[in-house]
């Protein structure tokens, strides 16, 4: 993809922004290009960002795991599992990848342009994830290293202090799902009392086995606490 000097003044803010001189601004710039413009172009020698996205999750995955064996020593396997499910999902990575105003330099297709994928909490995460990638192979793994600590420090902090947003269905879903695409699936097994006070009775199941069960008013709290009690489960 040939790069005009627009493109060129927008990577050089965005370098600026992140705090990280690129020596190949080609490959800073691959970080940013969404599947949706490459599919669009119909060109199988196109670049775009899923490569290294791939491996960015694998380094964050790394980083993450590091920092909490090193610097909380106190904690169980099963604690630092769900502190670093929580600092590397979707939401986590959206929320940093806004701060950062990395939607603003992606390239899309004009589909996704179209429908707010400069908005799309997936896609920002996933161009998180890219731009880590981008990081390591431009640099080495101690730059990436200080980039997602920076970045993400505090959202690590209030994993291990128990200070998340406690949608335990989410964070049930996406730490399965980097185990096996089986989805997770809730079932009411039991429901009692008057409609008026009703409490439903709800098992979690992933790949044919109960996770976890929860009881609550609603479904969804009876839905969420079963999540919650299968992310207790998990060692």
């Amino acid at each position: 993809m040939q790069l005009d000097p627009n493109r060129l003044r927008e990577l050089k803010r965005l370098q600026e922004i992140i705090g990280i001189a690129f020596n190949s601004i080609e490959l800073l710039n691959n970080a940013f290009i969404h599947p949706s413009y490459t599919n669009e172009q119909n060109s199988i020698s196109s670049e775009n960002n899923q490569r290294l996205e791939f491996l960015g999750d694998a380094v964050l995955e790394l980083v993450v795991s590091h920092y909490l064996y090193e610097k909380y020593p106190e904690m169980t396997e099963g604690q630092m599992t769900k502190a670093r499910a929580y600092t590397v999902c979707e939401q986590s990575l959206a929320a940093a990848s806004k701060n950062l105003l990395l939607g603003d330099y992606l390239v899309l297709g004009k589909g996704e342009e179209n429908t707010g994928g400069r908005e799309k909490p997936s896609i920002l995460a996933d161009t998180f994830e890219a731009l880590i990638g981008a990081i390591y192979l431009d640099k080495n793994i101690e730059t990436a290293r200080q980039f997602i600590i920076k970045n993400l420090e505090g959202v690590i902090q209030k994993a291990v202090e128990g200070e998340e947003s406690r949608d335990y269905k989410t964070l049930l879903q996406e730490m399965l799902q980097k185990l096996s695409p089986e989805r997770v699936c809730y079932e009411v097994v039991k429901e009692e009392g008057p409609d008026h006070a009703k409490v439903f009775h709800v098992e979690v199941l992933w790949k044919g086995e109960v996770m976890g069960m929860g009881s609550g008013k609603s479904k969804k709290e009876a839905e969420q606490l079963a999540a919650k009690q299968a992310l207790n489960n998990i060692k």
